[in-house]
């Protein structure tokens, strides 16, 4: 069996984390001792290379407890895997290459209090939304923490976002510009901060223009925690809507996904985009300018804000703050085919 075994195998084996099974058998802090010999052990039984797990042995050794490593935290959500965290994780990667320090991403779903060893870490990154519960455990730990894309109101720390509502104000207030009034936002408010700031710039346009803003009642009061459940109801949504010839004449999406998703629905529907629904995202992700037609959305500096991350957690290493900050990256409007002046304007 032997060189066969991967580092995964024995990580599905163990039910931890892939990045635990690694630093374990390279000798590396950040995991318990308890922890370790059972993924030594279970390397060991599956045959994982002998001479690799004497080396991590005898590492132990020479490995410092405070080594420069930071833990990058993961949710459960299918979102960890998407391209949009992918490039927010890529920022955070090579931020902290350049100050020489290491790296060891873990899910929340990891039992962080039985397998990791806090001293093994100088700082922790949550990136997206993380339990509570896995929050005020690391609060007990008393480790610089910063949270991107989230915040917690039991946990106070630094804060990094993308400005939001500024951004969807000033995208809903171009579709105003072409002559839109009837507009609805899709995407469940409650998924994520980011969604909701979102929908309170669509709402603050919409108000500041004495237009009325549409409540899809399916769509925000549902408090969708599952990103396939949201989708499932935006189609549900847009069967009613054009059954009842109630369609608005353009669509303000949460993100880049929710809206290419939409774009195939209106399609099915034959509806033209944009001659007939305008239609606009968030985010920026490469298939937003891959589709056809490409779509207007917003730039969110992604590998920015995981640079900035790594910027913000070492000044809470090096100092002892007063007092947190919550810091907003300014976002681009980047205008795409999808979106049209009103047709009865033109």
């Amino acid at each position: 069996m032997g060189k066969k075994v991967t580092i995964q195998q024995i990580a599905d084996y163990l039910g931890v984390s892939k990045y635990v099974v690694s630093r374990a058998l390279s000798g590396k802090s950040g995991v318990k001792d308890a922890t370790r010999d059972k993924v030594l052990e279970a390397a060991k039984q599956l045959g994982y290379q002998p001479q690799v797990l004497a080396n991590a042995k005898d590492s132990l050794h020479s490995t410092k407890a405070g080594q420069n490593n930071v833990l990058v935290v993961l949710p459960k959500s299918q979102y960890q895997d998407s391209i949009y965290w992918g490039r927010i994780i890529d920022g955070i990667s090579n931020e902290l290459e350049g100050h020489s320090l290491g790296i060891v991403m873990m899910t929340e779903s990891d039992s962080f209090s039985t397998v990791i060893n806090p001293k093994g870490f100088i700082g922790i990154i949550c990136v997206g939304h993380i339990s509570t519960n896995i929050l005020l455990e690391f609060k007990k730990w008393e480790i610089p923490v910063v949270l991107i894309d989230d915040e917690e109101p039991l946990f106070s720390t630094d804060t990094i976002f993308a400005n939001n509502f500024d951004s969807s104000f000033q995208l809903t207030n171009y579709l105003i510009g072409l002559g839109h009034r009837d507009m609805i936002f899709i995407g469940d408010i409650y998924f994520s901060r980011s969604f909701y700031d979102r929908w309170l710039g669509f709402r603050s346009a919409l108000e500041s223009h004495q237009l009325v803003p549409k409540t899809n009642e399916v769509y925000l009061e549902k408090r969708e925690k599952d990103y396939e459940e949201m989708i499932i109801s935006a189609k549900k949504w847009l069967e009613i809507a054009f059954a009842r010839n109630e369609m608005p004449t353009a669509i303000v999406c949460a993100n880049d996904s929710i809206a290419l998703y939409m774009i195939d629905l209106l399609k099915a529907k034959k509806l033209n985009i944009p001659e007939d629904i305008s239609i606009t995202g968030f985010d920026n992700i490469e298939s937003s300018y891959l589709n056809s037609p490409t779509l207007t959305t917003i730039h969110v500096p992604k590998e920015q804000l995981g640079k900035k991350a790594v910027t913000v957690l070492i000044d809470q290493i090096h100092s002892r703050k007063e007092q947190f900050e919550k810091i907003l990256l300014t976002c681009e409007l980047i205008i795409r085919e999808s979106t049209a002046k009103l047709k009865s304007l033109i």
